[in-house]
């Protein structure tokens, strides 16, 4: 066995999407080679109703699969093929937009007024950038939670993990999307397969991840999302990048350690992106925004 040695720590920035909603982004619309097949991964955590009500409205999507996993509020959806539905705390929506789809999304705090939850990215390869969108809504309940007997709690979002499989299925990059937790001054070994890329997002207390070398730490704060706003939520937004091995090992803090580990495994495609839609060449690129354009966009008939 081999522990992944950790590649870098970066910690998440401000950034502004949507219609105006202020969120932290890990990664994203810069060189994927090291996140491959993943594409871009924000955290959406605020307690101020203004600063995310806008949403996210009408928008399209091509080439890719995003995944929204919901902790606190709510978020309500809709796309052009008539799917509509809420997302509460604990839930999933995997949506494969394939051939393009146009959706929106609506988040909606709980009755403190808080909102937190995450949206990944992740690329479809060439073979099926215009397959049909489709949808799988996961209630939380419907989500593996295995306990161990340090305390070690992990969700199973998506993958096989301690002999449990996430109830999302059939994703082109063969994921594994788990939510540990970790308790205080527990320290952990978790496989990961060598042939992945993985990485870890820490979003409550803190830890460190130790590496074939020496450790990583990774300290805690309070969150603030703006000028003397403060969360409920701590964690400093750190995501930690590793570098291959067949394992990775974290040791949680004074209040333990949550975290996403997420993986998949490389598609060493070539990528053309802007915005939300994400090909293979700059010339189905500009293909995509001239249906946009035209109208032609939808490949797919709204359902009745």
């Amino acid at each position: 066995m081999s522990i992944r040695p950790v590649k870098r720590i970066v910690q998440a920035q401000p950034t502004i999407e949507g219609a105006g909603v202020r969120l932290r982004r890990a990664f994203g619309f810069g060189n994927t080679t090291d996140f491959d097949p993943f594409l871009l991964f924000d955290d959406f955590r605020n307690e101020n109703p203004e600063d995310y009500l806008a949403g996210f409205p009408w928008h399209p999507h091509r080439g890719i699969e995003t995944i929204t996993y919901v902790l606190a509020g709510e978020v309500t959806h809709g796309d052009s093929l008539g799917n509509r539905g809420s997302l509460g705390a604990g839930d999933v929506q995997w949506m494969t937009s394939g051939s393009g789809i146009l959706h929106q999304e609506m988040p909606r705090g709980d009755a403190n007024g808080r909102m937190h939850g995450f949206q990944l990215w992740a690329n479809l390869p060439s073979s099926l950038k215009m397959t049909a969108p489709r949808y799988q809504d996961v209630p939380s309940k419907e989500i593996p939670e295995i306990t161990d007997d340090d305390g070690t709690i992990v969700r199973v979002v998506c993958g096989t993990f301690w002999g449990k499989t996430g109830p999302v299925e059939g994703i082109a990059a063969d994921p594994r999307y788990l939510d540990v937790w970790v308790p205080p001054n527990k320290r952990r070994t978790l496989p990961v397969e060598t042939t992945r890329h993985a990485f870890a997002y820490v979003f409550e207390g803190s830890g460190k991840f130790r590496d074939a070398s020496q450790p990583q730490i990774v300290m805690t704060e309070k969150v603030g999302m703006t000028d003397g706003e403060t969360m409920d939520f701590t964690g400093n937004r750190s995501l930690i990048l590793f570098d291959t091995g067949d394992e990775v090992t974290v040791q949680g803090g004074d209040k333990g350690i949550r975290f996403l580990l997420v993986s998949g495994k490389p598609l060493e495609e070539p990528v053309a992106w802007r915005g939300p839609i994400v090909m293979n060449t700059d010339e189905e690129l500009r293909q995509a925004f001239a249906e946009l354009r035209e109208g032609t966009f939808l490949k797919q008939s709204p359902t009745s």
